[in-house]
């Protein structure tokens, strides 16, 4: 091993420990070198002179999960009739031989008990059609309710039967059903079946018909690559054609003559549409999500939507080489977990930044010796088609945790070398050529 050289620049800062002889001819060409290869154009702005605004970011580390309780309806004590129901129904001599046992229904699940009688439907106006009696009204009654209201409508006032026998038997075939869609947009489904744009229509029973049994149905909760809500859309076409037009010239107003003169101004999100529901799935403790027990109970013809992460995604360029990566669902990201998830080395060399970077190739996992980037970029867009590219001091990140700015969607990270390490690199270059032609002069 050579001695080390320490090289000083005009600032008075160390900037090189390399091999020992250096020829001032190799040192002029390696700086002359780098002066002209090496230097970024990029203008950027230090990451402290940055107005707070434009550097906040949501916090996630923070936030909990929704409690499973909020999700699904309290079951009821007793079941209520309504229209959809297939009751069973004996009428000894009216609905039924009296020679012959009534017929006995087997449930395809094993949570409900056999049911006995004919099968009646109970209708949309929430009565049952039985033979010489008038329509009965059951809805809203339970079991025992409805088969006294049966009861009593063949005994008063005609007494079609017997008041005081046993001939009267209502049961439960099968109960109602509500039918919604259930859209997920995410991958990485059951024994590793993908659920990417995957529709199912649900037929969810009475009193089961809300979004925690619907996600249950169809896989269960959402997975890392979706978002952290469920979208609920209600009503039909025309609500929603409707509400496209006002939303679309919403969009087309909105800051439209701030940006004519700022070139950064607070664009306000566009409300969600009447028909539309949302559902978080996580949320900070400060504030709780505030929707009710009637926003997840599901109607006929709901549709549930959960949405992909597509666009929650950064990018690098530099010394990271290109490459676009998915920012983390549940947790914060900043600039040094940025450069790790890309493929940044950490701590290669020595100790603190000087390890931080690809170093030459930029993405391929190759180490170079000598001084490693320390200096990154990241370019923001703005509202209003503007953007800004603020520059970060990865040696004061390590160290000043306010300097550890939070990455966002759609970031550019650009890892480089600042002046003083491209010079350090090609002098250490030289000087191993230096090295190397000695040697051979030597044999």
């Amino acid at each position: 091993m050579s001695k080390c050289l320490l090289i000083t620049d005009l600032q008075g800062r160390n900037f090189f420990a390399g091999a020992a002889r250096v020829s001032m001819p190799f040192v002029a060409l390696a700086m002359a070198g780098s002066f002209l290869t090496g230097c970024s154009t990029i203008s950027s702005i230090p990451v402290s002179r940055v107005p707070g605004e434009i550097l906040a970011a949501e916090r996630k580390d923070d936030f909990i999960d929704i409690s499973m309780l909020r999700l699904r309806q309290d079951p009821p004590e007793v079941y209520l009739l309504g229209p959809g129901d297939v009751l069973g129904v004996y009428i000894k001599g009216v609905l039924g031989n009296e020679q012959e046992l009534p017929p006995v229904h087997y449930p395809e699940d094993s949570n409900r008990p056999p049911a006995i009688g004919y099968p009646v439907p109970i209708r949309e106006d929430g009565t049952l059609a039985l033979p010489i009696v008038d329509p009965i009204k059951v809805e809203g009654m339970s079991l025992v309710e409805a088969t006294k209201a049966v009861h009593n409508a063949y005994t008063y006032p005609r007494q079609i039967i017997k008041e005081n026998e046993e001939q009267i038997i209502v049961t439960l075939i099968q109960q109602r059903k509500i039918r919604v869609q259930v859209i997920r947009e995410e991958s990485g489904g059951k024994d590793g079946v993908s659920k990417r744009g995957t529709g199912h229509v649900v037929d969810l029973p009475a009193y089961e018909n809300d979004l925690l049994h619907a996600l249950s149905e169809t896989g269960g909760m959402p997975g890392t690559d979706a978002k952290n809500e469920v979208m609920i859309y209600r009503g039909m076409y025309d609500k929603g054609m409707d509400a496209d037009v006002i939303l679309d010239e919403l969009s087309k107003s909105q800051c439209q003559d701030q940006c004519a003169d700022h070139c950064f101004c607070d664009e306000r999100p566009i409300p969600d549409p009447p028909y539309v529901t949302r559902i978080p799935l996580r949320y900070s403790p400060a504030n709780p999500p505030t929707f009710t027990k009637e926003d997840i109970i599901l109607n006929e013809g709901d549709i549930v939507i959960i949405r992909s992460r597509d666009q929650e995604t950064f990018y690098t360029a530099g010394m990271l080489g290109g490459g676009e990566h998915p920012l983390p669902r549940d947790k914060d990201l900043d600039i040094i977990g940025a450069i790790a998830i890309a493929g940044g080395s950490l701590g290669s060399t020595g100790s603190g930044i000087g390890a931080i970077g690809m170093g030459g190739g930029g993405g391929g996992g190759r180490r170079q010796q000598g001084c490693q980037p320390s200096e990154a970029i990241v370019v923001r867009e703005l509202p209003c088609g503007s953007s800004i590219s603020m520059r970060v001091d990865l040696n004061k990140a390590l160290q000043d945790t306010s300097q550890r700015i939070l990455i966002k969607p759609k970031d550019v990270v650009i890892l480089r070398y600042t002046i003083t390490e491209e010079i350090g690199n090609a002098l250490l270059n030289m000087i191993q050529i230096n090295y190397f032609m000695n040697s051979i002069g030597r044999n």
